[in-house]
This record gives C-alpha cells, sequence and structure tokens, in this order.
C-alpha cells in the first residue's frame, strides 16, 4: 500500500478522533448543570448534616464520568464525589456527615470535572457560590447546678437542690407573632377562640448575667476536652434552662471579640447567645480585667454566673465590688489542671466559701455525666428559637 495513503488514513482517523472527543466535550461543557440544596443554615454538635445533589446532563451524549469536587470546610463532611450520567439525564444523590464542632462555616464552592471517553480534552465547571453554615454548640442537662438567686448571698457550699421558681405567671395578654408557643395560655385561648400568652412578674433573679472566662493563658486540655470547650458547653446549656424556666438571660464574654448580649426573655435571645458561643474564639483580656471593666454596667441584685478555668484568686477584688453592689455570684471554676493530667491543688475553694459565694468545681468529665441527662434540642425546639433564622440554600448552575 502507498505509505501515503496510510498517512491519509492516519490523520483523517486522528482528526476525527479529535473532533470527535471535542464535540463530546464540548456538549458536556454547554449540558451539565448542577444544584445543591440543604434544609436549614444551621446545625448543632452531634447533629447529621445532609445535602442534595442534583446533576443534569440535557446534551445528546453521556457523561461517563463527572468528578463533583465540594471545597466545603465543615469539619467531619466530605461533599465529593464521582457519578456518571446518561445523556438527557438526570442524576440525584445526597451527601451525609456529623457535625463535630461548633464554628461558623462555609459549605461551597464547587466545581465539576469530566471530559470525552478518550481523555484528550477535559471540562471544568465553576460553581463559586457558597453559604454560610453555623454549628451551635451542644446542649446538656444540669441537675447539679443550682444558679444563686439574685438578690441575696448564695451559702458558699456546693449544696444540690430543686431550683427555685423565681418567675410566676400573673395574667394573660393576646398572642404576638414573635411571642413562643411555650407561653400559650390554653385555657384562656379555648374561651375566647383567639391565641393569649401568659405574662410573668419577675423577681430579682429574672436578670441572669452569664460571664464566660475565655482568656487564652489559663486554659487547659485539647480540642472537645478542654476548658474552652467545656466551658462554651456550661454556657450555652445554663441559657437553654433560662429560657425554658422563663428567666432573663444574658452573656458577656471577652475572647477574640467582645460579647455583649443583655438580658432578656425571648427565645431570639438564645438564638443570639447560642450563635456567639458557636464562632466565638479566645482572647488575652484576663478575667480580673473584664471584670472590672464591666462591673458597672451589671445590674444592681442582679445573678452572676461566672465560668472560669482561672483558680488564682486575682479576680476576687473585682469580685468583691460586685457583690457590694448586691450582685449574687455562682461560680463554676473548671478544674484547669485536671484536664491538663495533674492535681488539683488551690486554695480558692475555701476563700469562696469564706465570702459566702457559691461554686461548683468542673472536672473533666462532668459534662460526659451531664450527657447521660442530654437536652439537646430537637430540630422542631431549634426552629422555635431560631425563629425565621433557618436558611435555605438552593444554588443551580
Amino acid at each position: 500500500m502507498d505509505p501515503r495513503k496510510i498517512w491519509m488514513i492516519f490523520l483523517v482517523g486522528v482528526t476525527a478522533v479529535f473532533t470527535f472527543s471535542y464535540l463530546w466535550a464540548r456538549s458536556l461543557h454547554n449540558n451539565l448543570s448542577l444544584t445543591r440544596e440543604m434544609a436549614f443554615g444551621w446545625s448543632q454538635v452531634g447533629d447529621r448534616f445532609q445535602e442534595r445533589f442534583y446533576l443534569t446532563n440535557e446534551g445528546l451524549v453521556p457523561a461517563l464520568w463527572v468528578a463533583v469536587l465540594d471545597h466545603s470546610d465543615l469539619a467531619g463532611y466530605e461533599g465529593s464525589s464521582v457519578v456518571r450520567l446518561d445523556e438527557n439525564g438526570t442524576r440525584l444523590w445526597f451527601r451525609r456527615g456529623i457535625c463535630n464542632q461548633r464554628g461558623l462555616y462555609t459549605i461551597g464552592p464547587t466545581s465539576l470535572e469530566t471530559g470525552d471517553p478518550f481523555g484528550i480534552f477535559s471540562v471544568n465547571l465553576e460553581y463559586p457560590s457558597t453559604t454560610n453554615m453555623v454549628v451551635l454548640p451542644p446542649v446538656v442537662s444540669l441537675p447539679t447546678v443550682e444558679v444563686a438567686p439574685g438578690g441575696k448571698i448564695g451559702e458558699g457550699v456546693r449544696v444540690v437542690r430543686s431550683l427555685d421558681q423565681t418567675v410566676t405567671a400573673s395574667s394573660v395578654r393576646e398572642h404576638k407573632p414573635k411571642d413562643s408557643l411555650r407561653f400559650i395560655h390554653w385555657p384562656t385561648t379555648a374561651r375566647k377562640g383567639e391565641l393569649y400568652v401568659r405574662t410573668f412578674d419577675s423577681t430579682p433573679a429574672s436578670d441572669h448575667w452569664i460571664i464566660l472566662d475565655l482568656y487564652q493563658d489559663v486554659q487547659a486540655g485539647e480540642d472537645q476536652q478542654s476548658t474552652e470547650e467545656h466551658g462554651i458547653v456550661l454556657a450555652a446549656s445554663l441559657t437553654n434552662r433560662s429560657i425554658e424556666e422563663g428567666k432573663e438571660v444574658g452573656l458577656a464574654s471577652h475572647g477574640e471579640n467582645l460579647i455583649w448580649l443583655p438580658p432578656r426573655l425571648e427565645e431570639s435571645q438564645q438564638w443570639r447567645i447560642m450563635r456567639a458561643l458557636a464562632v466565638t474564639k479566645l482572647g488575652n483580656l484576663p478575667l480580673e480585667d473584664f471584670l472590672e471593666r464591666t462591673r458597672k454596667s451589671i445590674k444592681h441584685r442582679s445573678s452572676l454566673v461566672i465560668i472560669t478555668p482561672d483558680l488564682s484568686d486575682d479576680w476576687l477584688d473585682p469580685l468583691g465590688l460586685l457583690m457590694q453592689r448586691g450582685v449574687v455570684p455562682t461560680m463554676l471554676l473548671l478544674n484547669a489542671p485536671a484536664y491538663s493530667g495533674e492535681q488539683h491543688s488551690t486554695q480558692i475553694e475555701k476563700k469562696l466559701m469564706y465570702l459566702g459565694v457559691k461554686y461548683y468545681l468542673i472536672e473533666p468529665d462532668f459534662l460526659d455525666e451531664a450527657k447521660s441527662h442530654s437536652l439537646t434540642m430537637s430540630r422542631e425546639r431549634r426552629t422555635s428559637m431560631l425563629d425565621n433564622q433557618q436558611l435555605p440554600w438552593r444554588v443551580d448552575a
């Protein structure tokens, strides 16, 4: 055979393959589209997170493989997949993960990679859209922790007894859009045919402050078994309990940024506090300095819960000044040496007993025991708490 014919056949064949591959890749580039959906823009540590992916191909050639590359930074979640898609076909699948760590995360961006059957041309599609995902800290029951009510000084001992009711219902009024359904007064609602909610008479204990010490130099432990994370769980759990008991609650902390949320009696307040706790980080302001700066802003005869791993007595002087103004403290002392595997050795307990301050010494296994009485909020409960904060997300090509 004439060599020129061989080369001609070869060149025609190569050209045909390249043309065929190019048209195949071009069809995929023009006709592939991806949709990602998730139901909520928030979750809680321990929750299962789920996304729905919907890939469509409106072209006349199949996608023999499509790599869906997820660039999210949600800890413990991997949304990438490799799928096959027929011509004029659709593919629906779910990706699931467990939210292991509190924080503010970014879901997305996403990219697609595919190509022709011969691997000559590659197709890359970028989907830059992102959305935020807030992972709230867990909430546990704290049956052995009793907060000293405002208006009187505690006994300075770790006595466990049932919590006194500090808010009582006094009357009813018509329901407003932002009122919690938990406060509906059903007898009046049934009698009048319209929603009515209870109103409350508050004692001084209803003004309830939580101060969380996030000074980085006094923290101990690692990851979820650290004083930082346990302190945040304690603050979240006390907030949840206070709201459920009808108490005004506020949060103050100075980590990387200042958190200052004055006490309020509404479920949206819980969302504010939980979100602040979800994203907060350690800072460089000692507890004694923070108490000194904030003591004039805390109302007279308020109930104050201080959560700290600082077992020194540096903060006793500003605490004493708060007590002189009638503020009633309860100390939750995270036993920082125990988190580092050392023995506890401090005189702070004796000094608190001398001052008549109620306190609790929190060991590393305290929250593990509390989880046996877990009050982790249901999806319905959190939907009520967040009001309209749930964030549906849909990103199309």
